[in-house]
């Protein structure tokens, strides 16, 4: 295909189909889901929590019966008896050690769809030159190619004959961030993607604050997490898939 960013050894792809033909062509994939399942992951990472991803289509309730974990419920729900949440702020340290079932439409669906391939990484602001370097040493290893997977959003009663992908600028921004890290002959699109990113540095928490996923958080009033989620740079953590569940990448 002519399309497919072949000619190049870093690439970015957006979403569900990007995440599947990057596992295909056996590349390094970095998952990017800023709002929030990626930053979720590093921030849970964190604090020694053990995360399985799991596609929101499943039953995960169950899978999390089978390996004694718990099952993480929606915000809302999460909120009202005190439990650990797609939130990222809701991790602490006392969930160190402790087994829990994450699901959601699009960063966990990204990762069940890639899982099969040389590395699969978990990647957002928070730790963008961590993951970046993560994946330059995966590379040199593996000689095998990097894709960067902005998941985007999911547009809400879209009809039959409509894409469902709402590409979202956090998780370009993110990626970008992380591909300013990543060497290696980048394709146009992971360049623009890049460009983008530093361009828009000095003015990031702005724009995920004010971009319309960061205004539906605060809307349901999780201001926290948006500006948990707009830092970068700060953890060393590294998610890596190891068959089900994240370990840290050292």
């Amino acid at each position: 295909m002519f399309f497919d960013q072949s000619p190049y050894e870093c690439r970015v792809e957006w979403g569900r189909r990007g995440a599947r033909e990057a596992a295909e062509r056996g590349d390094i994939i970095i998952i990017v889901d800023v709002l929030s399942f990626s930053s979720t992951v590093i921030t849970a990472l964190r604090y020694g929590a053990i995360i399985y991803p799991y596609p929101r289509t499943l039953d995960g309730k169950k899978f999390a019966e089978k390996i004694g974990g718990e099952f993480i419920l929606g915000r809302a729900e999460a909120a009202q008896i005190g439990a650990p949440t797609l939130s990222p702020v809701s991790f602490g340290q006392n969930h160190n050690n402790k087994k829990y079932v994450l699901t959601s439409l699009n960063g966990a669906y990204c990762t069940w769809i890639a899982s099969q391939v040389p590395a699969l990484l978990i990647g957002s602001l928070l730790n963008a030159k961590s993951v970046a370097a993560a994946a330059n040493q995966l590379r040199k290893q593996t000689k095998a190619n990097i894709t960067v997977i902005p998941c985007g959003e999911q547009w809400e009663g879209s009809r039959e004959y409509e894409d469902t992908l709402r590409p979202a600028i956090e998780d370009y921004l993110g990626a970008g961030a992380i591909l300013s890290y990543i060497e290696g002959k980048k394709s146009p699109e992971a360049e623009f993607c890049m460009t983008s990113f530093l361009h828009s540095k000095d003015k990031l928490n702005n724009f995920i604050w004010d971009c319309g996923s960061g205004r539906e958080l605060r809307k349901r009033g999780y201001e926290a997490d948006v500006n948990h989620c707009s830092r970068l740079n700060v953890y060393p953590t590294v998610p890596l898939l190891n068959k089900d569940h994240f370990i840290e990448y050292v």
